[in-house]
């Protein structure tokens, strides 16, 4: 059976391509640039693109870090340009909206694409750096885009966003410029390339060293380089960009049928005929000395190689954080990502994680699979952050009025009323299972500054990110291990005890993390619900519409003294007590385990 080259060959690559871009830049800075490894540059010139219009004010600047085969072109200029490497995520009415804000994306020192790398004229000499060009740092790259944003006028950024090569330089920007940009979006990346990536890595440099047409990196001025060396180096890197799921929806059903295609490659099974394409593809576009200096310095890049050390790497931050991995990338697995957000939580920052569910791999944060949630995501954080900017009440609320749709009226919750009654003002609250962040949203309007959300379900840590509130996605019932002891005065846990699996180990956590903890849960032994029992019918206390008991959240059915008997074998103190008839509205006093539907507890040790 035929195979359609649409279906075998399209990938991330597919948008890019050597020809000239019409739209790119030049800035020249005048040396000697000296570089962290101790080497110097004569010059630098960078090749960059913008898009949008920089602001009076010059607060709607947004760095765009590219990945290590990008370029300056994220995204096209109009309808005649073509296409960027981002374009499914940046342009007029997307997620990063160039009618708002001003798009500043830049090749990176040591690419291929017009900014100083191995294949430039080097001043002194007259000739291609080739080998001579020195060695460089993820550091230097940052370093050489922050000479471009300064040149531009712009002292502080309203926000940088990358993904994995592009993720590692937001991360250090964060930390060694912290006062330089107000919201980090790290997506698709690590605090440090894991030891199998590296070894993939290694393997790339060694298939290019080892061409025969390599000339020990002096093969500029040869008929042939190194195209095989270099074309295995992508094929290499293809294979680590992908998933196995995405690997296997888009080979196996014709596996054995590979396109013949005009390479020296074996092109006997389909995933070869695809590997193929794209590396003779890549050996069009990009040089082989630029790719072994970009890969050494992403693999040296190492932001904390241990809790300790990457807590204080990102303590330095003063920046919001937005942390986005993919749950079938296994370059950057999502445990690395955890890491990075267990550490900004450490260091008490600012931070919004999801684990987006993806089978794309690694290439997710470039495909539009996923771009409803990873695309809202950034969105949202763009948005907020400019209200966060900007204090002038005239210009916040034309922001606001600018972004999307507003919430449709929610019912108020009664149980919120009264816990926000227990809660005195300014202080620290962590909130577990915080659903859409109405809690968070009402304490926030309150005053509260120290607000931090739990929540496992995808959609609603995308809706707690839009009110932009911080959330974190992790399952509480694995503990909260991210957070530190006594980090909060409460830690709220809202009609969600009755779904914990583990309900010991997240309450003595709660106990562990906050000074006091608040719970509120459906109390079984109201009335109605025995009356509900004896005419042989399980109780409905999940008061969402469509659940029933083969399709609620909760696994727990407890009682006023179910949880009373708990708390006293725990050593559990219970402060306060309100017992609440929903229906009625009213506080119950008297027997309130069998005349209130809902209690709210505050514990202590």
């Amino acid at each position: 059976m035929a195979l359609e080259t649409e279906d075998l060959f399209d990938s991330s690559d597919s948008v890019r391509s050597g020809k000239p871009l019409a739209h790119v830049q030049t800035a020249v800075f005048p040396g000697p640039i000296r570089l962290v490894n101790g080497g110097v540059l004569p010059e630098l010139t960078i090749a960059y693109e913008t898009y949008g219009t920089l602001s009076e004010h010059k607060d709607n600047a947004v760095l765009v870090f590219h990945a290590l085969s990008g370029d300056s072109h994220v995204a096209a200029h109009d309808e005649n340009d073509d296409p960027g490497w981002w374009d499914l995520l940046i342009g007029p009415g997307k997620s990063v909206d160039t009618n708002r804000y001003f798009v500043i994306c830049a090749n990176v020192l040591g690419g291929c694409r017009g900014t100083t790398g191995p294949d430039s004229v080097n001043p002194e000499t007259g000739k291609k750096y080739g080998v001579d060009f020195p060695s460089i740092t993820v550091a230097d790259i940052v370093d050489v885009q922050r000479r471009l944003v300064e040149s531009l006028g712009i002292e502080r950024l309203l926000a940088i966003i990358g993904g994995s090569l592009g993720g590692l330089m937001a991360l250090d920007w964060g930390s060694r410029y912290p006062d330089g940009v107000a919201g980090i979006a790290a997506i698709a990346t690590g605090a440090r390339m894991t030891t199998q990536a590296l070894a993939f890595d290694i393997v790339a440099r060694n298939a290019i060293m080892s061409d025969p047409h390599f000339f020990g990196g002096e093969y500029y001025d040869k008929d042939r380089g190194p195209a095989i060396g270099l074309a295995i180096a992508r094929m290499l890197g293809h294979i680590t960009y992908l998933s196995q799921e995405s690997m296997n929806r888009k080979f196996n059903a014709d596996r054995n049928v590979g396109r013949k295609i005009d390479t020296s490659f074996e092109t006997k099974f389909s995933v070869g005929s695809y590997l193929a394409y794209q590396g003779d593809k890549f050996v069009e576009r990009f040089d082989a000395n630029s790719y072994i200096a970009l890969t050494l310095a992403l693999d040296a890049f190492d932001l904390g190689h241990d809790r300790e050390t990457l807590v204080a790497a990102l303590r330095r931050s003063m920046c919001r954080w937005l942390f986005v991995s993919f749950s079938s990338d296994w370059l950057f697995p999502t445990f690395q990502a955890r890491e990075l957000v267990d550490a900004a939580i450490c260091g008490d920052k600012r931070v919004s994680y999801c684990n987006v569910k993806s089978d794309c791999g690694h290439d997710a944060f470039l495909l539009e699979n996923e771009l409803p949630v990873y695309g809202s995501l950034v969105s949202s954080f763009l948005h907020n952050l400019s209200l966060d900017w900007n204090a002038d009440d005239e210009r916040r609320q034309a922001l606001a009025e600018s972004y999307g749709k507003p919430d449709a009226p929610q019912k108020t919750r009664l149980d919120y009323d009264r816990i926000l009654a227990l809660i005195p003002p300014m202080t620290k609250i962590l909130d577990i299972g915080c659903g859409k962040g109405e809690l968070l949203a009402r304490l926030k309007a309150r005053g509260h500054e120290r607000l931090v959300g739990v929540e496992i379900e995808e959609g609603l840590v995308m809706k707690c990110v839009e009110r932009g509130l911080d959330v974190v996605q992790l399952d509480v019932n694995d503990g909260l291990k991210s957070f530190s002891e006594h980090q909060f005065d409460f830690v709220v846990l809202s009609k969600t005890l009755q779904t914990i699996r583990n309900v010991e180990l997240v309450l003595d956590e709660m106990l562990r993390v906050g000074t006091r903890a608040i719970v509120s849960f459906p109390n079984l032994g109201f009335r109605r619900h025995r009356e509900r029992l004896n005419g042989g019918r399980a109780p409905l206390t999940d008061p969402r519409p469509g659940r029933e008991w083969y399709n609620t959240n909760d696994v727990r059915f407890l009682t006023i003294l179910d949880f009373e008997e708990f708390c006293e074998r725990k050593g559990y103190r219970i402060y306060k007590k309100a017992s609440i008839n929903s229906t009625t509205g009213e506080q119950i006093d008297c027997d309130d385990n069998e005349n209130a539907d809902v209690v709210i507890v505050v514990l202590g040790r």
